[in-house]
């Protein structure tokens, strides 16, 4: 099946949705410049609270960078930032609440995207057509349609796309993969990631009026008319499905693209299991809390973790990465072998130029190569795909009672282990009884993994994309 195909898969699941019709940010202009060693890269930050502050941060220590632009649909963000951006390059960035203005701006040479997870696609999109380059936060989706499409964009346009996986700069990490794939720890079993995070309760907030300073129709973008609370902004929107993925695709993304990129040649698996809730407390969020994910990669597993409640580390991680390995275990730049609790040090191994993720960025957009990203979009929209493929099954499961024991796993123990570990820190570390407890079993979804499709599942297949707010329309296909 050609990926043409797999384009007209994805059209016909979600007609309705997304139309038919090609589409292009119209009235954008590319500088068309040719960036020289010493050139300034003129930016426009997009995002400007939380993980926003650093790019701000990173970007105004960089020399030959300036931003030139805040953008966020919330005035309130506008101060402390321009401040930053003032003080230590001497320009006076202009603050605006729609992208469009930047993007139709033929000075801006890139976008530096650190918005909530629904405009992270569309965002790139619509930059990579005006001719910008692009640094967008992670997940680089809101679904896997869109993150697709984000890629073919950037291929098409030629532009440079890091995805802020930042681990991918590191060289201690690249290491330890590199000793994995050297065949010295023996067949890697399970990469596993954890995203062990305290997450209290948000609690329940009325519809309310929207904050003067806060357009709200723009900080909707891409997403359903709905009304304003008080949880959806600044933060809270990760606990909702129409804005944000979870903390698997939160915080947990970091740890999915680690345990991805252990695991030889990995894209997409042969299928996902997942399962989960949100426990403890009872509040305004739909996301689980605790959930677990069962990926298969042919001779290797990947198994995911999400804890929200207090939790004890497993192997000393709580939010990391453990490749169990038929000779032992691979953390980061460590091996413990079988049988030790010793471990041992494993050399760092290099990584692109720049030094750090952002860093990486400004590099490659000077070398024009794309070759030089240490986290290419592609390996952003994999790793990102991954955590939509397993709130997919979980959204799409059924509640059952923790007691008696799934039989879902078949014979994966490994699977079995990690269940029972988790009902053991909901029941003990928790003191939640689980008697008469439900969570919810996700539907096993059977993944083409070459045209990025479900297998025999319409309902699945129609959660590989979403319905759009025109005109926030990401499209079916590249134009």
């Amino acid at each position: 099946m050609s990926r043409e195909n797999r384009r007209t898969f994805l059209k016909q699941s979600a007609a309705a949705a997304v139309g038919t019709a090609a589409f292009t940010i119209a009235g954008t202009r590319s500088s068309g410049r040719v960036l020289g060693a010493n050139d300034t890269i003129r930016m426009a930050v997009a995002g400007l609270r939380g993980r926003g502050s650093s790019h701000v941060d990173e970007f105004t220590k960089m020399k030959d960078v300036q931003i030139t632009y805040l953008v966020d649909p919330d005035a309130r963000t506008f101060a402390q930032r321009a401040a930053t951006v003032k003080e230590r390059t001497g320009v006076d960035p202009k603050q605006i609440k729609d992208i469009r203005e930047a993007l139709d701006d033929p000075n801006v040479d890139a976008i530096s995207i650190a918005t909530p997870n629904h405009w992270h696609s569309l965002m790139t999109i619509w930059a990579c057509q005006a001719g910008k380059d692009v640094y967008v936060e992670k997940p680089c989706s809101h679904n896997i349609h869109e993150g697709r499409i984000a890629v073919e964009t950037a291929r098409k346009h030629n532009r440079i796309v890091q995805h802020g996986t930042q681990s991918r700069s590191s060289g201690a990490w690249a290491g330890g993969i590199d000793f994995v794939r050297s065949g010295q720890a023996g067949k890697l079993l399970v990469s596993r990631g954890l995203c062990y995070k305290p997450r209290g309760s948000i609690g329940i907030k009325p519809p309310s009026e929207v904050p003067e300073q806060l357009d709200f129709n723009i900080w909707l973008g891409p997403a359903p008319e709905q009304p304003y609370h008080a949880n959806l902004v600044p933060y809270n929107w990760h606990w909702f499905w129409d804005t944000g993925n979870g903390d698997i695709g939160n915080q947990g993304v970091h740890q999915m693209d680690l345990a991805r990129w252990g695991i030889p040649g990995a894209a997409l698996p042969k299928s996902v299991i997942s399962l989960g809730g949100r426990f403890g407390y009872v509040d305004q969020g739909e996301t689980p809390n605790s959930q677990i994910a069962i990926f298969d990669f042919g001779e290797s597993q990947l198994i995911f973790e999400v804890r929200g409640l207090s939790t004890p580390a497993y192997e000393g991680q709580k939010v990391g990465n453990i490749l169990h390995c038929e000779n032992g275990m691979v953390i980061e730049n460590k091996f413990i072998p079988k049988g030790s609790t010793e471990p041992q040090a494993i050399a760092s191994a290099p990584r692109g130029p720049g030094g750090g993720n952002f860093g990486n960025f400004i590099a490659a957009v000077r070398s024009r190569q794309q070759s030089d990203l240490n986290a290419d979009i592609l390996e952003g929209h994999y790793s990102s795909a991954l955590c939509h493929l397993a709130n997919m099954s979980y959204r799409l499961g059924e509640e059952v009672p923790f007691n008696p024991t799934t039989k879902a796993f078949g014979d994966n123990k490994e699977a079995y282990e990690t269940l029972e570990r988790m009902e053991h820190y909901l029941a003990k570390t928790n003191a939640l009884n689980l008697d008469g407890m439900k969570y919810r079993l996700g539907r096993k979804l059977v993944v083409d993994a070459e045209m990025e499709t479900i297998v025999g599942d319409s309902q699945a297949a129609a959660m590989l994309t979403r319905a759009y707010r025109a005109p926030f329309v990401v499209p079916d296909k590249v134009a």
